[in-house]
């Protein structure tokens, strides 16, 4: 059975840095793509950014680009975004999520860890 369990979200304050850390479990995921999203309250959920896990290419949003750094430790099975320059329009709860390479849709999501940045 597929698990996706983030952790490192918190609260900072703006301009600061947190790492987000995703430890995925119950396959190999060398055909998968994983990816972190993010859902600010009344809002819909947002693609933050993308890693395939073979090839290690990744894929940022504009919103992030520059700031936030997805990578992937195969040893540890972990999805890591490094975030920097935080602001509050951050603020969210980010979830980790993989599909296969050729899915059209995500199969598997972590349940989410919370990321508040002050003002």
């Amino acid at each position: 059975q597929v698990q996706l369990v983030e952790s490192g979200g918190g609260l900072v304050q703006a301009g600061g840095s947190l790492r987000l850390s995703c430890a995925a479990s119950g396959r190999t995921f060398n055909t998968y793509i994983m990816s972190w999203f993010r859902q600010a309250p009344g809002k819909e959920r947002e693609f933050v950014a993308t890693i395939n896990w073979s090839f290690g290419s990744t894929y940022h949003a504009d919103s992030v680009k520059g700031r936030f750094t997805i990578s992937r430790d195969s040893a540890k099975n972990t999805v890591s975004l490094q975030m920097n320059s935080l602001k509050p329009e951050d603020t969210a709860v980010y979830y980790c999520a993989a599909r296969v390479v050729t899915a059209l849709q995500y199969t598997y999501w972590g349940q989410g860890t919370q990321v508040t940045v002050s003002s």
